[in-house]
């Protein structure tokens, strides 16, 4: 099963589900904001790529934590705010038979995907 994660209004998220659609992949939309995000499964994500890939820290929503937060993150304060704010990951993250990848490039997702 192919998931594609991320929030509807992002330009990457859209070029990412143009490209699986155009390309025959079946998968499903999870949108952050709208249909939450599990601690478990950005734990999941946490081991597989390290915090620090997932971290969106030219966000908006990193431009807005108190300089406090953003001088002393660490994987646990880093983990507990993107719980708290889905928008500080990184987009899209797609999940691929137990395979998580950031970010979207036609060619690294045409070598996973085709």
């Amino acid at each position: 099963m192919t998931t594609l994660y991320g929030i509807s209004n992002c330009d990457t998220v859209k070029k990412a589900q143009r490209w699986l659609t155009t390309n025959g992949v079946e998968f499903r939309f999870h949108d952050f904001r709208k249909d939450g995000l599990s601690e478990a499964q950005l734990r999941e994500w946490v081991a597989a790529l390290g915090w620090e890939a997932l971290l969106n820290k030219r966000s908006t929503s990193w431009r807005a934590l108190s300089d406090e937060i953003k001088n002393s993150i660490d994987e646990a304060s880093a983990v507990r705010e993107m719980l708290a704010t889905p928008t500080l990951i990184k987009r899209p993250v797609l999940s691929h038979n137990n395979h998580v990848q950031v970010g979207f490039k036609e060619s690294d997702y045409s070598a996973l995907l085709t």
